[in-house]
């Protein structure tokens, strides 16, 4: 009878746990149609572990004030975005610009959702190989006066971690303000005890979203994964390279990485900055940052590119990068190119591939032809193979692997960033890109485009079509667990 009793208790227990949860998922997170009732069917057919994996899964963060900003630093941000947008209502002197002035509804969107201001006098350099990225970076760490601010998803313990550490380190001794911020997944094999010295010499060292005990994250599926790099609030670097030996190409597995970086000059190192300062406020918690403790360039410089850089993660009422994605696409009149490592789209932007593919847009996306995530690889070849029906352009990049995350269009605007083009980019995790509004650097992206293309195969519609069973059942097992992936 007592055994019965207890059996009773537990299973009224669980019941009321997940009545409850489910109260939650319904009437307060309020998410989209499709994952709630994925989840309403997880809690109360595996009720238990249904539960265990929605406290690891399945918790939305906060989207009101997820940075615990003061109300001065939030007025200070929207009077900056209010005035930029009466300025391009207005017309002042954004018609000038030929190229922001076509694209002015995609300015108007990124500054209206994710509050990007819009910088005019940049200079931007593309770093496409990893040898070339971290001697610039490493350059640019040895000239720093005043502080280093360095926020990566993955910081290798390796050599060229060890390398970043020991740079840093003699900055530190000269003075010179560091900061580093890595994300506990990604740099899963990381500790502070790697920067000992560094934090011996005042160099200060944040995890965002740390493990309980190391041992449980209840964010796991929430990370980080920003690549930004601040020195002097003078120049800052974005883009897709982590920090570690295989992003030199020397991982047997993957060979030559290919990926997609900027080094910018101007107006936009204050946003790169101002998106380090939130996450580093994020994650130092309990200790106050105060923005006097950042310095910031005041003086104007002399480049010619417009540059916005948009933020998005799930602390967003949006889908702010995506959204921008399918903005470029929806704007295009000739070409659109697009390089990522993963293409699992959800139907918003393989519907906007598909209408200018059907409008005679020149639709080219390149993916690497070697998995890092099998399940992940083959529901990229899903997709990509359905887009072969309405005559897009699938290059499979054969020299290594393909890392970059870049976007152009029209050779007049681009976007390069962190962000992949699956769901775990567009609503799990914390990411940023840079938009340009320029010619030149649209023109030399879209060049580079051409020159992978000589090192890629193509996935003809026949080829897709004659593919094996085995290879068929892979892909429609992967795209059942995309939108998990």
């Amino acid at each position: 009878m007592e055994t019965y009793s207890i059996i009773t208790f537990v299973l009224a227990f669980v019941t009321v746990i997940n009545i409850l949860l489910a109260a939650v998922v319904v009437f307060i997170e309020r998410r989209d149609i499709g994952s709630t009732w994925a989840w309403l069917l997880i809690l109360f057919f595996i009720p238990i572990v249904g539960f265990i994996v929605y406290l690891f899964l399945g918790r939305q963060l906060k989207q009101k004030n997820f940075y615990n900003l003061s109300a001065e630093e939030r007025d200070h941000l929207k009077s900056a975005v209010n005035e930029q947008i009466s300025k391009l209502k207005e017309g002042d002197d954004y018609q000038k610009n030929d190229v922001l002035n076509k694209h002015s509804k995609l300015l108007l969107m990124n500054l209206t959702s994710s509050n990007s201001l819009i910088s005019t006098d940049n200079n931007i350099d593309i770093l496409s190989d990893g040898h070339k990225k971290f001697a610039t970076l490493f350059r640019d760490i040895k000239e720093a006066k005043k502080e280093i601010n360095i926020q990566y998803y993955i910081i290798q313990r390796d050599s060229l971690g060890e390398k970043l550490r020991d740079e840093l380190t003699k900055k530190a001794k000269e003075g010179v303000k560091v900061r580093i911020l890595y994300d506990e997944i990604g740099s899963r094999r990381m500790s502070s005890s790697f920067f000992k010295e560094l934090i011996s010499y005042g160099g200060e060292v944040e995890v965002f979203f740390p493990s309980t005990l190391k041992l449980v994250n209840f964010r796991i599926n929430n990370r980080n994964h920003r690549k930004l790099c601040i020195i002097d609030g003078e120049v800052a670097f974005i883009g897709g390279f982590n920090f570690g030996d295989e992003y030199l190409g020397l991982n047997k597995k993957f060979g030559y990485w290919r990926d997609t970086h900027f080094r910018i000059i101007g107006g936009a190192v204050d946003d790169i900055q101002a998106r380090f300062i939130l996450d580093w406020h994020q994650a130092t918690k309990q200790k106050r940052v105060q923005i006097e403790q950042f310095e910031y360039r005041a003086e104007k410089h002399s480049g010619t590119s417009p540059v916005q850089i948009v933020a998005s993660g799930p602390n967003s009422q949006t889908e702010h990068l995506k959204n921008m994605y399918i903005k470029l696409i929806m704007s295009a009149k000739e070409s659109v190119f697009i390089q990522t490592p993963y293409f699992i789209p959800d139907s918003s932007f393989m519907d906007a591939c598909k209408i200018a593919l059907l409008s005679g847009v020149d639709v080219r996306i390149m993916i690497p032809n070697k998995p890092d995530h099998p399940f992940v690889y083959w529901a990229t070849w899903a997709y990509a193979g359905e887009l072969l029906k309405y005559g897009a352009n699938i290059l499979l990049y054969e020299n290594g692997f393909m890392h970059a995350k870049m976007i152009v269009v029209d050779q007049e605007v681009a976007s390069v960033g962190t962000t992949n083009i699956d769901p775990r980019s567009f609503r799990l995790n914390f990411e940023v890109n840079a938009v340009v509004y320029d010619e030149n650097t649209a023109k030399e992206l879209h060049e580079l485009f051409i020159q992978d293309s000589q090192l890629s195969s193509e996935l003809t519609i026949e080829t897709y079509r004659d593919r094996s069973f085995v290879i068929k059942l892979k892909e429609a097992v992967s795209r059942l667990l995309s939108p998990i992936l």
